[in-house]
């Protein structure tokens, strides 16, 4: 079906540069090729020899070749951010991005790689198929709840680090924004009365970290279009059968076994983490209302939040944050899938844990802390260059002391693998623009 032309300036650059330049990413040589003989070294006859060593032992793969920092950014299109089930070819751009970013602000060689199929399974068989060439997967654009079996099922049985980043990548930036917030308003994350509006992938993974953070699940709210879930909720037997996740949700939570709406659940409630869907009246002011005071609100759908945050604010939440650049408090993934995997990849680690992710968090929420908390920066921005460095290290560090590297290394030796990592990948993209290779894009 034909589309109308965009009207705003960011769509018509999109679509005009997207054209000039044939996609975002690309691949390029690591090695020098300065005569005849260096095709016999890096090909054949001399790349026998080192095919030999892998053979004899698999794992030397992460180290003779690329694989250590090779990560496949996997989606079947079925549920892309604001734009729903567009399929393979249409989430491709969407990848590329993810691809984009993942080399300029983590180092990590991504490759956008959506697949047409829709089978639970089929997806997992392939992703499992890609672990000989990989470092790691990062799921991303998955319908829910197919996404929760997919990533557990891969997660358990692959030996390279998997990771969804609509929920783990979501979650672990959310706790970043709330460590802070907790602190500016005086609480701790065991004491806080949480609520979670929404049970996609997003909060259900946000609930399943924040419990493993220290949040107190008896004191933890989820609301969906039905209401709070609860044992006794009438479709509780549906969801054992059809989404055990939400299931264990219902049954872990809510200890006081409240019912109701949204405006129910926010009776008494610290904080709010509203995943839920693009609003702008998803939320009603007189809801945030029966919030406690002080209470922290996230309104994290794009592109746009389910309430604005003028409207919170007014209604009487102290600190909002949203998905989006243009308000204060940006939660945004991009500030940490690309450092968890920079420490992941340079260990050679064969998962994610949850540790990790929390460690992640306090990170970002330390560097926020340094910079100085206020209500309008909970969290670091995008172009705080020196937080993923220290973030990578982390989560290096953090697989090391979990048992789950391959290779081991001080935090020190981490930290600066990063710095060299991502600084390489800056001045190439720096390298590239001043010879031309790399053209400005068109007026």
């Amino acid at each position: 079906m034909p589309q109308a032309a965009p009207k705003d300036e960011v769509s018509k650059k999109a679509i005009a540069y997207s054209k000039f330049y044939g996609g975002k990413v690309g691949t390029a040589p690591k090695v020098p090729v300065r005569s005849l003989e260096d095709f016999s070294i890096w090909y054949t006859p001399g790349v026998a020899a080192v095919s030999r060593l892998i053979e004899a032992d698999p794992e030397l793969s992460f180290e003779y070749t690329g694989r250590w920092n090779t990560v496949a950014v996997v989606s079947d299109g079925s549920r892309v951010l604001g734009l729903g089930n567009i399929g393979p070819e249409g989430s491709l751009p969407v990848m590329e991005g993810k691809a984009l970013i993942y080399n300029y602000l983590g180092g990590v060689n991504a490759i956008p790689l959506p697949v047409r199929t829709r089978d639970e399974e089929h997806l997992i068989s392939f992703v499992k198929a890609l672990e000989p060439s990989l470092g790691g997967v990062n799921l991303e654009d998955i319908e829910s709840p197919k996404c929760f079996e997919v990533l557990d099922r891969l997660r358990a049985e692959m030996n390279i680090p998997v990771w969804h980043d609509d929920q783990q990548g979501t979650a672990g930036v959310s706790l970043a924004g709330l460590y802070s917030a907790l602190e500016l308003t005086e609480r701790t994350i065991e004491d806080a009365h949480i609520v979670l509006f929404g049970s996609g992938a997003a909060n259900v993974a946000t609930a399943r970290l924040l419990f493993k953070a220290g949040a107190n699940p008896k004191e933890m709210l989820v609301v969906d279009r039905k209401g709070i879930l609860h044992p006794e909720r009438e479709d509780i037997d549906q969801l054992m059968l059809k989404n055990k996740w939400k299931y264990e949700l219902a049954i872990k939570t809510n200890g006081d076994r409240r019912k109701g709406v949204l405006k129910d659940a926010l009776k008494g409630a610290d904080v709010l983490i509203a995943a839920a869907g693009v609003g702008p009246n998803m939320i009603k002011k007189d809801e945030i209302a029966q919030m406690n005071k002080r209470s922290i609100v996230f309104l994290l759908a794009n592109p746009v939040p389910e309430m604005l945050p003028p409207d919170a604010i007014a209604a009487g939440a102290e600190i909002v944050a949203t998905g989006r650049s243009d308000y204060p408090n940006q939660v945004n993934n991009s500030l940490l899938f690309p450092a968890i995997f920079r420490g992941a990849l340079d260990v050679r680690a064969k998962t994610i844990t949850d540790t990790m992710v929390i460690g992640a968090a306090k990170e970002l929420a330390r560097h926020a802390k340094d910079k100085g908390l206020t209500k309008d920066h909970i969290i670091p921005t995008m172009v705080e260059w020196e937080v993923y460095p220290q973030v990578a290290a982390t989560v290096g560090d953090l697989a090391v002391r979990e048992g789950v590297a391959r290779k081991k290394a001080t935090r020190d030796e981490l930290l600066q693998t990063a710095m060299d990592m991502i600084s390489h990948s800056r001045k190439t993209m720096d390298a590239l623009r001043k010879s031309g290779v790399i053209p400005e894009p068109p007026e």
